[in-house]
């Protein structure tokens, strides 16, 4: 099986992230939506009027902007995992093409090195405000020497396929 062009192997791994796309879109949507409900509770509690859904009884209004601020942080992540399907949709279309070097592609790698990084961050963010919370239990942050490692390769790969396309318009120019 080919991996380039119509029928290969890329042109079936983008369909699958034609569906991923449209489960995160969907995801994003309903996060966001989440977010805002929480928010519309907290402010008025009597939405809800003794909604427990905790056994120790704890009243989900009561904890409506902590809620709020983990679906916040939950719609934000999905979103960034939306731009990087997103863009490796994109590159994926070049290679059904079987145009792997397209100039484009170096800034769609670009972008998902940026994106990586920035999930990777925001973990980190997320883990630290956890910390400040005192009914959160504490939990030792946990850097990830292979999310680091990723991002390089990613931003590698973005300078490997930007000589790619040089190469190939070096040779395009030639008789």
């Amino acid at each position: 099986m080919r991996a380039l062009g119509p029928g290969s192997v890329s042109s079936f791994l983008k369909v699958i992230l034609d569906v991923v796309y449209a489960a995160l879109v969907i995801g994003v949507a309903a996060a966001g939506l989440m977010t805002l409900l929480a928010l519309l509770f907290s402010f008025n509690p009597d939405l809800m009027a003794k909604v427990s859904f905790r056994p120790d009884g704890v009243d989900l209004a009561n904890r409506g902007p902590v809620l709020a601020g983990g679906l916040l942080a939950a719609a934000l992540y999905m979103g960034g995992v939306l731009i990087i399907i997103g863009a490796l949709r994109r590159i994926f279309v070049t290679l059904t093409a079987g145009d792997p070097f397209h100039p484009d592609n170096v800034a769609r790698l670009r972008l998902i090195g940026v994106m990586l990084a920035a999930l990777e961050l925001g973990r980190y963010v997320v883990w630290g405000i956890g910390n400040w919370m005192p009914w959160v239990k504490r939990v030792d942050s946990n850097f990830s020497l292979t999310a680091w490692f990723s991002v390089l390769v990613v931003f590698v790969l973005a300078e490997v396929f930007r000589e790619g396309a040089r190469l190939r318009r070096e040779a395009e120019l030639t008789i």
